[in-house]
């Protein structure tokens, strides 16, 4: 996995599911950044993320709070039911 796709649902390796809004570039930097929105409710923190494109697809080291068993971060998800384009 090279680059995130734009539009697509990726789970975290902790679980939970993640919707892609955009990419875009630090301003210093240049550096490539995932902003992206949990799929689930969030009382108490803010409702967008942004994460460096590199660490979004960095493999992660065995961890005990990998619940899904993923090798990276960050996972494309290929088999939703629900289309979250629409939403």
């Amino acid at each position: 996995m090279e680059h995130v796709e734009i539009g697509k649902v990726y789970r975290h390796f902790k679980g939970n599911y993640y919707f892609v809004e955009n990419v875009g570039r630090h301003s210093e930097t240049k550096e490539v950044m995932v902003i992206y929105k949990p799929l689930y409710e969030r009382d108490d923190d803010c409702y967008i993320w942004v994460r460096p494109e590199k660490m979004f697809l960095e493999e992660i080291p065995p961890r005990s709070d990998n619940i899904t068993g993923q090798k990276h971060r960050f996972e494309l998800v290929e088999d939703l039911k629900i289309d979250y384009t629409k939403i």
